[in-house]
């Protein structure tokens, strides 16, 4: 609702694009390094009250918003929603908690396509109230005023530990290379420090913070490194691909932005509908998350590759309404293995990183998108594909580890 808005807001407010650019990357830049830290947090102190905190904080970050009068003030409301805006990663990391892994993507994939649906009717709704007088205060407190309801309701949940816990056992798996022995030894650790320590109550608030600092260690020092590449990779080739969408479909085509803004409504539209397809998907690919991965990054290729080559806008009609189950897939399946690798335990950490990881893409793909451009209209899509093809090699050559463990594991069960 409030997102389209910002920038016409701090435009009102008197602020230069300079000054309108600094703040947005700011809040990129707390989002990069927040990402981490809260996932790994919510694995420290539990999913209920790390949600809860992130849930208030966001609405407090609204609320602010909806007051904010100059510039200063609008700069200070977008701290606290850049550093504990993580609704959504702290939500796929109960879900994963909560589900075995064969379900795992099919639960994920409806998340997302849950959440696409409030990306696609968030702007119509906030774009009616802009027509209003005062329209972006009205937004932003009604914004905040669904995150204290959002807050009441997770509160209300039945949550079960227990069940949570016994899910997690379940299903960590032994060639987890962030091991469950790291976890292991620092349980007993943090255990030890408690006991010695549970009469001082600054020292028994610096556990969770060395348990947090910890786990993120044990990411960094993982061989999770490919996939995260990937994740990189693919994430700053399909932000080139829209980087200049409209400016392009207008400049090759003659089509006019309010049509190409139907053509980006009709893609999200079906990305949120591939969402409800994955579990059929995945039991043609008896589960098979890292083939389904690389087949849709091939696809996702081959479909910028036939966008920036397009020669009418029927075929770039044509790739658009495949591009958007494609990367649909590959961002359920890119999470789902990292899960998977990484270990079910550490499940808000790992989510934490790749979102960090995408926010690296986000800060990235701008800046290449306009050398890109320089050259050619269709020079970002065309860069995204080089990069696209780097990730399918990675991919390639990292095919027979992940399929000896999938072999492994097949007759283990």
């Amino acid at each position: 609702m409030v997102v389209p808005l910002l920038s016409l807001h701090v435009k009102s407010l008197g602020a230069s694009p300079t000054v309108a650019g600094v703040v947005g990357s700011f809040y990129g830049l707390l989002q990069l390094f927040s990402s981490t830290f809260v996932g790994c947090w919510s694995d420290v102190i539990g999913r209920q009250y790390s949600l809860l905190a992130c849930i208030l904080f966001s609405a407090l970050g609204y609320l602010l918003l909806g007051m904010s009068t100059t510039v200063c003030l609008f700069a200070i409301a977008r701290v606290p929603v850049g550093i504990f805006k993580h609704t959504l990663s702290i939500s796929k990391a109960l879900l994963s908690d909560l589900v075995s892994e064969k379900e795992r993507p099919l639960v994920i994939g409806h998340f997302n396509a849950a959440s696409s649906v409030g990306f696609i009717l968030g702007p119509v709704v906030g774009g009616y109230f802009t027509e209003i007088e005062s329209g972006f205060y009205l937004t932003s407190f009604i914004c905040s005023f669904i995150f204290i309801l959002n807050a009441g309701l997770v509160w209300m949940l039945p949550w079960s530990e227990e069940h949570t816990d016994s899910n997690e056992n379940e299903q960590t798996t032994s060639n987890s290379k962030v091991t469950a022995k790291a976890n292991y030894d620092l349980r007993v650790k943090s255990l030890a420090n408690g006991a010695t320590t549970s009469d001082t109550p600054l020292q028994s608030l610096w556990i969770p913070v060395v348990s947090v600092l910890k786990r993120i260690k044990s990411i960094a020092c993982s061989d999770l490194w490919d996939i995260f590449l990937v994740r990189l990779l693919m994430s700053v080739a399909v932000m080139l691909y829209y980087s200049n969408f409209v400016l392009a479909i207008e400049e090759r085509f003659g089509v006019k932005p309010k049509l190409t803004g139907y053509l980006i409504s009709y893609s999200s539209t079906l990305g949120a509908l591939a969402g409800f397809l994955l579990g059929p998907i995945t039991r043609l690919y008896q589960h098979n998350t890292y083939a389904l991965l690389l087949h849709s990054t091939v696809l996702t290729c081959v479909l910028i590759m036939l966008y920036s080559t397009a020669l009418g806008i029927w075929t770039v009609i044509l790739s658009s309404t495949f591009l958007a189950f494609s990367t649909t897939v590959g961002r359920t399946c890119i999470t789902d293995l990292e899960l998977t690798l990484g270990g079910n335990q550490a499940s808000g950490t790992l989510i934490g990183v790749g979102q960090s990881v995408t926010s690296v893409g986000r800060i990235i793909a701008p800046l290449l998108s306009g050398i890109a451009q320089e050259f050619s209209p269709c020079g970002p899509p065309s860069l995204g594909v080089g990069l696209a093809l780097v990730a399918i090699l990675i991919m390639l050559m990292n095919t027979p580890r992940y399929c000896s463990g999938r072999n492994a594991k097949l007759k283990s069960e």
